[in-house]
């Protein structure tokens, strides 16, 4: 055995290596089959004489070994089978011999409270995996395993229980209400809620003894906030007994750890949250939970956390470290604000002006850090602003909190906020240079007052407050930064941004007095600007009114989509890195909407679009890095063939083909699916009666059973076999190749997967 793990651990030190990793990991396939292997490497991990980086990497191979060979439940295995093509056992039976399973559970959970956290980190994922199997009717052991080895006060070992037991409960939160999923919960509620509350009161006692002592006390604080993450996982379904009897204790601690400002638990970084904003975050997290859900039981105490999230809200400082703390303390008070009994605290004149100017103004505003998102990340500050990946930034909970006051007292809010913006567009106007953040912060105000409801992707806000007129906002305040050169950047892409937010409320000729607005500021130098023109472009190209007709009409465009469109692709194409091309995919699918709309207006144009989305495909497939890129980059090749297609359909074969033969060769697996749907495209818009050469040389390498192998292959795959058949039946029936596409058929009607697509060959 020994022989045998220094050998292990040989292959996996060597595995680190780029030039042996080959090798290595050829070996370790190897070892892989051999009995006890995965006991053979969780012996590695736990030998301290092997270097760091071999027990890491056999902490990770175990946890990918669990993976492929441990079972799953029925569900999870169907999925992983059909992401991974790997062999699953259905029924779910162990993989592994039984006595291995056994001295894996046996062993695993003291092996993981013992080794160092980048350890614990591998193997915790693995006990999850285990524990979506086996947890807990074939486990029914794990819980006591957990509850024996808390200790009162040392923290190391409790924080490898306490994650170990978030890596198995956290599972709850999304699944539905079920007896069986009861039936777990209690049989985990009646074994370690009471060691859970004394544990919670054993750390309370530590840290309050040792509120000086900077290492002890920021240890435990990583102990309490998983006590915090546990209290969540314990309460998501239901509130448990054991807490609902203890409310006034669990109140209690969450309120004095709200509060709790110890200066040795204080850090310097600016930047990173502590383990004091950690702790806090996750408090927030429990108290919007518990509002939402248990407010018959936690109401009596809701009082003192309004007050106290009152006075953190109006305290806290603008460093990034305490963005997450806002973030959800702002979430806990749009919750309370939800509920009609709590929200009638807020609506007074005075209490509104005092939640607009110390709450909503501060979190709203611009900050450096913002700027700096702005300017040295700029697609990152676009992603965030306008896919809602900032949904827990401060700006957003700011405005989402103004929005939820709003629901309940428009047309007070409605007059408070309407005092504020006078006073920022007033600022603003005594020195515009100076005074530019004024007018962004009365825009943002303006736009989270007027907007109404959820806006859709597809056309933005549909309802706006009675109480405002957003076309007088617009015109007075806005459009000038749309005209005015000379205009702070971000207040162009404010301008932009609020023609994109309310683009519905705009009849046809304020779009058409405005569209040409935004093409001018494709021509913008900045990165923002002219990425927020693309965005807003698209979608008003997207816009119809009630007659389904463009609200921008196609003759418009047509004149101007040779400039347009030369344009878009010098900025995507203006840095030649693979990963720079596809970095920004609203210039892409900009692209994609002006093909769509122009049609066979593009005929004029095609070579100049062909030669450049050919030479982009050229670029991207060396290393295929944004999905969604690639993505709108084939939609305006399918674009292209499907409007140029029947009039000039041997010039596109001829620029196509190639290209695309060159992608397969190249094993590009993310492009596949794609270049098969453009074949079976240019297939189908080609007039021709019958099949060019390149696709006649192309159905032998395509009836190969190989290339039906892979699921993501199959529907595209059918769609092209699908299209040759009427035109190359002939050619087919000669070469003999008709049995193959039985074998094919057979292949595919064997699964109920792809039943439908077994028929579509017939």
């Amino acid at each position: 055995m020994a022989t045998n793990i220094q050998a292990i651990a040989g292959q996996l030190q060597a595995s680190l290596d780029p030039s042996q990793r080959h090798q290595a990991e050829q070996g370790l396939k190897l070892e892989e089959t051999k009995p006890c292997f995965s006991l053979s490497l969780l012996q590695i991990v736990n030998t301290d004489s092997f270097p760091q980086a071999t027990r890491l990497a056999s902490a990770l191979f175990f946890k990918n070994f669990v993976r492929r060979n441990w079972t799953v439940c029925r569900f999870i295995c169907t999925l992983l089978t059909a992401l991974t093509d790997t062999s699953q056992d259905e029924d779910g039976n162990h993989k592994l011999p039984a006595e291995e399973v056994s001295t894996i559970k046996s062993e695993l959970i003291g092996l993981m409270v013992k080794v160092p956290s980048t350890l614990q980190a591998q193997l915790g994922d693995a006990i999850s995996m285990i524990a979506d199997s086996d947890f807990y009717a074939r486990w029914d052991t794990l819980v006591d395993d957990l509850v024996s080895r808390l200790t009162p006060d040392n923290a190391t070992v409790n924080n490898g229980v306490l994650k170990v037991a978030h890596s198995v409960f956290k599972k709850w939160e999304p699944l539905y209400r079920s007896d069986e999923l009861f039936t777990e919960i209690n049989h985990v509620l009646s074994r370690f809620a009471q060691p859970f509350l004394q544990l919670w009161a054993n750390e309370d006692q530590v840290i309050t003894a040792n509120e000086t002592n900077a290492a002890v006390l920021k240890e435990h604080l990583v102990t309490l906030d998983l006590v915090t993450l546990l209290l969540y996982d314990l309460s998501c379904q239901d509130l448990p007994p054991q807490f609902e009897d203890n409310m006034g204790q669990v109140a209690a601690l969450l309120h004095k750890y709200l509060t709790f400002d110890a200066k040795a638990a204080q850090t310097d970084d600016e930047d990173e949250a502590g383990p004091l904003e950690e702790v806090r975050a996750d408090i927030f997290r429990v108290l919007i939970l518990y509002t939402q859900k248990y407010e018959d039981a936690f109401g009596p105490h809701l009082a003192q956390f309004v007050s106290t999230t009152w006075n953190m809200l109006t305290s806290v400082g603008p460093e990034t470290k305490y963005d997450l703390v806002v973030a959800r303390a702002l979430e806990f008070l749009i919750t309370v604000a939800g509920i009609q009994s709590h929200a009638q605290s807020f609506n007074t004149p005075e209490v509104l002006g005092q939640v607009t100017e110390k709450v909503v103004i501060p979190n709203l505003s611009l900050r450096d850090s913002d700027i700096e998102l702005f300017e040295d990340e700029p697609i990152e500050f676009i992603r965030r602003d306008l896919e809602g990946s900032d949904d827990g930034s401060r700006r957003r909970c700011a405005t989402n909190f103004l929005k939820r006051l709003m629901e309940q007292f428009e047309k007070e809010v409605t007059t408070v906020v309407l005092r504020y913006i006078e006073h920022f567009l007033a600022e603003y106007a005594k020195d515009r240079q100076a005074n530019w953040k004024a007018k962004d912060t009365a825009v943002h105000l303006f736009s989270s007052i007027a907007a109404k409801g959820t806006a859709t992707a597809a056309k933005g806000v549909l309802s706006v407050n009675s109480n405002v007129n957003v076309i007088d906002f617009f015109q007075n305040n806005i459009a000038e930064d749309l005209t005015n050169d000379s205009a702070p950047v971000l207040l162009k892409v404010d301008a932009i941004k609020y023609l994109y937010i309310f683009r519905s409320i705009l009849n046809a000729p304020q779009w058409q007095a405005a569209f040409p607005l935004l093409v001018r500021h494709l021509n913008n130098s900045n990165y923002v600007v002219y990425t927020y023109a693309a965005i807003a472009v698209d979608r008003a190209l997207y816009l119809t009114n009630e007659a389904n007709e463009p609200i921008i009409p196609r003759d418009t465009i047509v004149p101007l989509a040779k400039d347009l469109l030369s344009h878009l692709f010098a900025l995507i194409t203006k840095d030649t890195k693979p990963e720079k091309v596809q970095e920004n995919e609203f210039l892409m699918k900009c692209v994609m909407r002006v093909l769509i709309v122009i049609r066979d207006g593009a005929l004029p144009i095609a070579d100049l679009i062909t030669t450049n989305l050919v030479n982009i495909t050229k670029v991207i497939r060396h290393n295929p890095s944004n999905p969604g890129f690639c993505y709108y980059h084939f939609e305006s090749l399918g674009a292209l063939i499907r409007f140029a297609g029947p009039t000039q359909p041997d010039k596109l074969e001829a620029a196509l083909f190639p290209v695309f033969m060159e992608v397969l060769q190249s094993s590009v697996d993310e492009f596949t699916p794609y270049i098969f749907q453009l074949y079976a495209a240019l297939v189908a818009s080609s007039p021709s009666p019958t099949l060019s050469l390149n696709f006649q040389a192309l159905v032998a390498p395509i009836l190969t059973l190989s290339m039906w192998d892979s699921r993501g292959n199959i529907p595209a795959l059918t769609r092209l076999l699908t299209t040759i058949l009427p035109k190359g039946a002939a050619g087919i029936a000669a070469a003999s190749q008709t049995e193959s596409i039985l074998i094919i058929f057979q292949k595919l009607i064997a699964t109920k997967a792809n039943e439908t697509h077994a028929m579509d060959l017939l």
